[in-house]
C-alpha cells in the first residue's frame, strides 16, 4: 500500500521553531535520498522566520520615557540639593532641605515637648497615607459590586457595554468641575441638607457635610471609584462561566463560589485598580482645597505651597519623599497580589 506524504502547511502566523527543525530535517533527508532539494529551498525555509530588530520597536517609548520621565525625575533630585534664595534657587549644594524635612527640635530629648514626635512634613505624609487607604477601601466596597453586577449579572454584551460607559460618564467632564459640583450638594443650603430638613431627619442644616473630612472623603470616592470599576470588571468578565456552572453542579453554595473562585480570579483587577487609586490619591491637592476648604494639608498641597512661594528645592524634597512613599505602596500591593501569576 503506497504511503502518501502529508503536505505541511506553515499556518497563518508562520512556522514555529520546532516545525522549522522538522522541515530542515525532512529537507536534509530528501537531499540524502533523492538529491532533489536545492540550497534555495533551505534558504526559503530560513527566510520564513520573522526578522527585524526589536530595538527599533521599543525606541520611541524608551525615548519618550527618558525625556519626559527620567530627565524630570533626575532634575528634581538635583534641585533638592540646591539652596533656596527666597525668589528662586542657587546651584549651591546643601543637605539643609532634607534636614528641615526630617529634623524636629527636641526629637531625642525626653524633656522636650516634641520628644519622639515626627516632623510636620512626615505627619502630613502619614495623613495623606491615611486618607489614601480610607478612600481605597471605600472605592473597593462601592466599585466591586458595580463591576460584579456588570460582568456576571448582566448577560447581554450590549447592555454590559452601555452600563460600563455610563459608569465612565463622570470622566468625560473636567476633574475640577466634578470637585466643585460637591459644593451645591453638601453646603448648608445644599440639596442634601435641604432633603434632610424636609424629611424631618434634622431640625436645621448640618455643617459637617462640607469643608470636613466626611465631605472630602466622599468627594474623593466619587472622583476615583471608576478607576477600580474598570480593571475589576475586565477581570471578572474573563472568568469562564463553565467553571461557575461546574461548581454549582458539585453542590457549592453561592458564597463558596464567590470566595473560592470569583475573588481569587478577580484579584489582578483589584490590585490594578488599587494601584491606580493610590497613585492618584497620593498626589491629590485640588479636592483638599475645593471641598475641604484648605483646612487640611496633604503632600500635594505642601508641594503646591512651597512652589508658590518659589522655594523650589524644598518642594523638590517633598516631591521625592512622595515618590518614595508611592513606590513603597505600589510594591506592597504587588507583594500582596502577584499580578504576573494571576493573569
Amino acid at each position: 500500500m503506497a504511503n502518501h506524504a502529508i503536505p505541511h502547511h506553515p499556518g497563518l502566523i508562520g512556522t514555529g521553531p520546532g516545525q522549522a527543525v522538522r522541515r530542515d530535517g525532512d529537507a536534509s533527508g530528501e537531499r540524502a535520498g533523492s538529491g532533489a532539494a536545492t540550497p534555495a529551498a533551505g534558504a526559503r525555509v530560513r527566510r520564513s522566520h520573522p526578522g527585524g530588530h526589536a530595538g527599533w520597536l521599543i525606541a520611541p517609548a524608551t525615548l519618550w520615557l527618558f525625556v519626559f520621565l527620567l530627565v524630570p525625575l533626575a532634575s528634581i533630585f538635583v534641585f533638592s540639593f540646591f539652596t533656596s534664595t527666597g525668589h528662586g534657587m542657587a546651584p549651591e549644594p546643601t543637605i539643609k532641605n532634607y534636614v528641615d524635612y526630617f529634623e524636629v527640635e527636641g526629637f531625642f530629648d525626653p524633656e522636650a515637648r516634641k520628644f519622639l514626635k515626627p516632623s510636620v512634613f512626615l505627619s502630613t505624609l502619614g495623613t495623606t497615607f491615611r486618607f489614601a487607604l480610607t478612600v481605597m477601601a471605600l472605592c473597593l466596597l462601592v466599585g466591586y459590586p458595580i463591576a460584579y453586577f456588570l460582568a456576571l449579572q448582566v448577560q447581554a454584551f450590549k447592555w454590559q457595554l452601555a452600563l460600563f460607559l455610563l459608569c465612565m460618564v463622570p470622566f468625560w467632564t473636567s476633574y475640577l468641575i466634578r470637585a466643585v459640583a460637591w459644593l451645591p450638594m453638601l453646603g448648608r443650603r445644599g440639596l442634601l441638607n435641604r432633603a434632610l430638613v424636609e424629611l424631618g431627619i434634622v431640625e436645621k442644616p448640618v455643617s459637617f457635610l462640607l469643608y470636613s473630612e466626611f465631605g472630602y472623603t466622599m468627594a474623593l470616592v466619587q472622583l476615583y471609584v471608576v478607576l477600580c470599576v474598570g480593571p475589576i470588571f475586565f477581570s471578572l468578565a474573563k472568568i469562564d462561566r463553565q467553571i461557575l456552572e461546574a461548581a454549582r453542579d458539585m453542590g457549592a453554595s453561592a458564597f463558596q463560589i464567590f470566595r473560592e473562585i470569583i475573588v481569587p480570579l478577580s484579584l489582578p483587577g483589584v490590585a490594578i485598580g488599587m494601584i491606580f487609586i493610590f497613585v492618584m490619591l497620593m498626589g491629590e491637592f485640588a479636592s483638599a482645597v475645593v471641598v475641604y476648604g484648605g483646612k487640611i494639608s496633604t503632600v500635594g498641597t505642601v508641594i503646591l505651597n512651597y512652589y508658590t512661594f518659589a522655594n523650589y528645592p524644598f518642594a523638590a524634597v517633598n516631591a521625592l519623599m512622595l515618590m518614595v512613599a508611592m513606590m513603597i505602596g505600589v510594591i506592597v500591593i504587588l507583594r500582596v497580589v502577584d499580578i504576573r501569576k494571576q493573569l
